[in-house]
């Protein structure tokens, strides 16, 4: 009886603690690069979009709907895609952000294989992704990245 109102006692401290904790704007720009890492990975266009701000334009001449038809061509292209991104680097200046990153990223068509293990496409890119808060939501306007040691970039 004792240990349950123990473990009750640090189960509540421990509630109360996390429910403190509040996430910086640095936290939720993450979060929404979390978010569409996944929803790549998923091949869901829908949450990508969903991230994406309707002013969307990048220096490639991209727009919102090219990058809608971008990610369609990509997912089509490839039955099982993945990313990983081991840096990133957020900086926040009222409501405008900017994320700076590399990350890994691979297409294949066999999935379910031990062909899984080599993808078909691979590279390392160099992204530079600008945020503007939209109705209280951190939204990408812009985004360019390049090959991870290659010259010009492109738009994203």
């Amino acid at each position: 009886m004792i240990f349950s109102r123990v473990m009750a006692a640090v189960l509540l401290v421990f509630l109360l603690l996390s429910a403190c904790h509040q996430d910086t704007e640095q936290d939720k720009v993450k979060n929404v690069i979390t978010e569409i890492r996944k929803a790549g990975e998923e091949k869901d266009v829908k949450t990508v979009l969903g991230h994406l701000s309707k002013t969307y334009r990048d220096p490639q001449g991209y727009d919102y709907d090219g990058i809608k038809g971008l990610l369609l061509y990509y997912f089509f292209r490839h039955q099982k895609v993945s990313a990983f991104i081991p840096n990133l680097d957020i900086t926040v200046a009222g409501s405008s952000a900017k994320a700076v990153f590399q990350a890994v990223l691979s297409g294949g068509n066999k999935v379910g294989s031990p062909g899984d293990l080599i993808p078909e496409a691979l590279g390392m890119y160099d992204f530079d992704v600008s945020f503007a808060k939209e109705s209280g939501e951190w939204k990408v306007t812009s985004a360019v990245w390049k090959k991870a040691g290659e010259g010009p970039s492109t738009g994203f």
